[in-house]
């Protein structure tokens, strides 16, 4: 046993895995460290024997299913995107052992003057995901009302409340649940594809071959165009000019009108791409202040303000959403200071 293995094999799971492992390989010439975490109960390790790494997927069956994953994985490398091979499994134990896709994630080579051939790249993989993926057949759950709505509440019930203490007076709340239902009009009108649903820059790796990888999919559903877009082109993690998104988006636009995915112009693109980005950081926003209160994450407490930002900069640019955002710096900012000082 190597020494990183005992210094954690306290950890009851990762001793199994470690069992495992043993059986699967025949013996116990492999070392296995952390690989990395993400906001869920999944843990990955990297395994690494002689010259070749993999990755092993934890996933508590009580927390988390497998199931998914398997699922997404196999409907992604269908139609040519570059995820994770699956070599072994253990559904009922909840063990993946994965091809390894590197330590390099897009976040920490995007720089002003890679950022065009990483989204370039990116772009042309979402554009395989959003063409590819049939809508019925892969019998992926949608993103309807119900869940867009739930979606949002986190906003309202882990950052407002929770995290900052503020309880919305009766004219405010009305505001908000005004804007809720136009952003979840927005969402329903647009055309439907496949979603990853985290398609962002720590979810893309810098890859040799088939750039980028793309990992935590198991989430992937049916919903509108433009979700994906967001995530990727308005990252929680790194934020680029508004000339420079609407370049992008204006490109690969233009690319949809040529599949005959949609016919609306530009700027009623550009709309739906605005307000879908206020629905997820509403959410992603809610889901770092329950990561901080309720799971101990204390780091992703500085991704809200940029992401905070992204929806005050929607509230200025469309007037309907103007009272929302006066609520937004006279009552959330002050105290947001606060929280995260």
């Amino acid at each position: 046993m190597k020494l990183r293995e005992r210094e954690l094999i306290n950890d009851k799971r990762l001793g199994e895995i470690i069992e495992w492992l043993r059986t699967k390989f025949g013996n116990d010439d492999f070392s296995i460290e952390p690989a990395s975490s993400d906001a869920s109960f999944r843990r990955y390790f990297r395994v690494i024997r002689e010259d070749t790494s993999w990755i092993v997927m934890d996933a508590p069956p009580k927390e988390e299913d497998v199931g998914p994953f398997i699922r997404v994985a196999k409907l992604f490398a269908e139609v040519g995107i570059n995820v994770p091979r699956i070599l072994m499994e253990d559904r009922e134990r909840g063990f993946l052992l994965l091809d390894d896709l590197g330590k390099v994630s897009y976040l920490e080579k995007l720089s002003p003057d890679q950022a065009g051939g990483l989204y370039a790249d990116a772009l042309d993989s979402l554009l395989k995901l959003q063409l590819g993926v049939d809508k019925v057949d892969s019998n992926l759950p949608a993103y309807d009302e119900l869940l867009l709505r739930q979606e949002m509440g986190l906003f309202q019930e882990w950052f407002l409340e929770k995290l900052l203490c503020i309880e919305l007076p009766e004219t405010d709340q009305l505001i908000l649940d005004d804007a809720r239902t136009e952003l979840v009009s927005s969402a329903l009108e647009q055309p439907s594809a496949c979603v990853h649903r985290d398609y962002h820059s720590r979810n893309l790796m810098v890859t040799e071959n088939g750039n980028p990888g793309i990992i935590d999919f198991q989430d992937a559903v049916i919903g509108p165009i433009t979700y994906d877009l967001v995530s990727l082109l308005r990252d929680c993690y790194i934020s680029w000019p508004d000339e420079r998104i609407e370049g992008w988006l204006q490109s690969y636009h233009q690319k949809l009108i040529n599949a005959d995915v949609t016919t609306v112009p530009f700027n009623q693109f550009l709309y739906w791409f605005d307000l879908m980005g206020m629905q997820r950081h509403m959410k992603a926003i809610g889901i770092f202040s329950r990561l901080k209160l309720r799971d101990g994450k204390e780091g992703y407490l500085a991704d809200i303000p940029r992401t905070l930002d992204y929806v005050r900069a929607i509230c200025r640019r469309r007037e309907q959403f103007s009272k929302l955002g006066q609520i937004i710096d006279e009552q959330v900012i002050p105290k947001l200071r606060v929280a995260i000082s």
